[in-house]
């Protein structure tokens, strides 16, 4: 069933020259006693919202399409289950101003960050003294540091003010993915020299047919980073080459290509320097999917993978195929460089009044 955008709100009506007034989302529900676990589901799937408790049952968010699509979820959940729910929208919330819920809101997501901050402290501190000498990183390393990413992604998607903390999380994260990623990369990384990127443009890259991850992914990389003009064009070995000026690509044999635990994608992002925090988390996805050893655990792997099946069986042509292929890892890059904000000072949320603490810890628990 196809659901309808809300429409939009009437414009609030101001004097020339007086401010905007910012308007919220409230969401007030009714429980009912069973399940028994109800109440517990209803309150984290509102915590994942990064909505604001301001009194029992009631929740309020900043207003957007994407707050009151999720509002009006709830509320069919909360209805299916015998309960009631309703959604507002309103200029004012009860006795708090526009800039008392924001600052609620920033001091709220400051905490997260905080909390997510110590245990990325621990974690940068465990592996130095456990790891030290080995050769390369672990699977499990890996794993945790797509862990730490996500919950950072998730976040992030709740922070709507610009909260303090993020940077620290962030430059915690780097050192952390230093130690699993950026040392497995110079672990493999053979050649003492990087291609010069001009020797590189405008040529025609050549791969095996029926391009899967590592190919797509590859072919991407090289046209949005290498040589934006390339053309491709496919042998099933690096004696067939249509051209002796060719560049072939994750064949056997050839110079990109697998190198030591590495695949394709990651011996491109090695030799031409490659470094995206976005492309780092997509280098994950092909890394696993292609040489399947579960080394990172990247959440979107099954996805992109049932994506990717469902082209190959879809699509005859593998021309058409490898830019269909480009065109998902292009939205992939597009949608993790939207979530990695730029760095930057924020704003740090004034402290609160000690009665003004434990009111918000009453609010914040399940009843």
């Amino acid at each position: 069933m196809t659901r309808r955008a809300p429409a939009e709100p009437p414009a609030v009506k101001r004097e020339p020259g007086q401010q905007r007034l910012r308007r919220w989302l409230l969401f007030v529900h009714q429980l009912p006693p069973t399940p028994s676990n109800l109440r517990v589901r209803t309150w984290r799937r509102l915590q994942q919202l990064g909505a604001l408790p301001l009194k029992q049952a009631v929740y309020v968010l900043p207003e957007s399409p994407a707050a009151r699509e999720d509002f009006e979820w709830l509320t069919a959940e909360v209805k299916g289950v015998g309960g009631d729910a309703n959604v507002f929208a309103a200029e004012t919330v009860d006795s708090w101003s526009d800039d008392a819920l924001v600052e609620e809101f920033r001091r709220t997501r400051q905490q997260a960050y905080a909390a997510l901050a110590e245990e990325l402290e621990r974690a940068v501190a465990k592996p130095a003294r456990r790891r030290r000498g080995a050769a390369g990183p672990k699977p499990a390393a890996g794993r945790l540091v797509e862990s730490f990413r996500q919950r950072l992604a998730a976040l992030e998607q709740i922070d709507f003010f610009g909260s303090a903390g993020r940077d620290r999380v962030v430059s915690l994260l780097q050192k952390l993915e230093e130690r699993s990623v950026t040392g497995s990369r110079r672990a493999t990384d053979t050649h003492a020299e990087e291609p010069p990127r001009t020797d590189y443009s405008g040529r025609l890259w050549v791969t095996r047919p029926r391009p899967g991850v590592d190919r797509m992914g590859s072919a991407w990389l090289i046209r949005r980073f290498i040589d934006p003009a390339a053309r491709f064009a496919f042998a099933p070995d690096r004696e067939s080459l249509p051209s002796p000026d060719a560049v072939p690509f994750d064949m056997f044999g050839v110079e990109f290509s697998h190198r030591g635990g590495a695949c394709t994608f990651e011996t491109l992002c090695a030799d031409f320097a490659i470094e995206d925090a976005a492309v780092t988390r997509i280098a994950a996805i092909v890394h696993d999917l292609d040489l399947k050893d579960d080394r990172f655990g990247p959440v979107e792997a099954g996805t992109v993978a049932a994506v990717i099946e469902g082209l190959q069986m879809s699509t005859g042509d593998d021309g058409q195929l490898l830019e269909r292929g480009i065109l998902l890892f292009e939205s992939l890059y597009v949608s993790f460089a939207r979530a990695a904000r730029p760095a930057g000072p924020r704003r740090v949320a004034r402290p609160r009044s000690a009665a003004a603490k434990a009111a918000s810890t009453a609010r914040r628990r399940p009843r």
